[in-house]
């Protein structure tokens, strides 16, 4: 995806993208949040995160509410300044496939709802695996859910040039891109359309899964 194709370069998305989360978007961020939460738990005393991707903040600010040093990096400048303006934080512009971080800089690091939008999805995990000393956390829309085909028949600019995974998928590029580092994979999905909570099931909208690093 070149920068003149990412939807988050527009000052006019970014100023009301905070807004989904307050009206419509409400449930799923709940729901969003509990699995997060159940994600995190795979990471007793882990202390610091960098989430990916972050956009306006919305979830490194709640990883900071959740008690880390949370840090954001996002390659939207107009995003960032959304973020800066929201809350206190450390945010900085930077490129998923090139990081400016030492490596083993951070416990954990996260994408939620990033990875459909990075064009080299393998580089990025790699240099997040690079950054990260215990694992990663990712939250990431299924392409084998019923949401998924809602969002792609939306025809909105934001989901034409999102690409969605299904569970199998994911598991198969942190494997491939993690390589020996990887030791184990955990998943759980949610965002169901009559359920509240998470399944170990493969088909629910939202995934979250977690990458235990050796």
């Amino acid at each position: 995806m070149s920068l003149n194709a990412n939807p988050f370069l527009d000052p006019a998305l970014a100023r009301g993208y905070e807004e989904w989360y307050e009206t419509a978007g409400r449930r799923a961020d709940r729901q969003e949040k509990a699995i997060l939460r159940w994600a995190l738990g795979y990471f007793p005393g882990a202390r610091s995160i960098l989430e990916v991707g972050c956009g306006t903040g919305h979830f490194t600010r709640w990883f900071a509410e959740q008690g880390f040093e949370a840090v954001g990096a996002d390659i939207s400048m107009p995003m960032l300044r959304e973020a800066i303006e929201r809350g206190s934080g450390r945010y900085v512009l930077a490129d998923a496939a090139a990081l400016p971080f030492a490596a083993g800089s951070f416990d954990l690091v996260a994408f939620v709802t990033a990875l459909e939008f990075i064009p080299d999805v393998e580089t990025a995990l790699r240099e997040a695996a690079r950054l990260a000393r215990r694992g990663l956390v990712l939250g990431v829309l299924n392409a084998a859910s019923l949401l998924g085909w809602r969002r792609k028949r939306s025809g909105l600019p934001l989901w034409r040039v999102a690409r969605f995974f299904r569970v199998d998928e994911l598991e198969v590029l942190l494997g491939r891109s993690l390589g020996r580092r990887l030791a184990r994979v955990a998943w759980r999905t949610t965002l169901w359309p009559f359920y509240r909570g998470a399944l170990p099931f493969p088909w629910g909208g939202f995934i979250a899964m977690v990458a235990i690093l050796r």
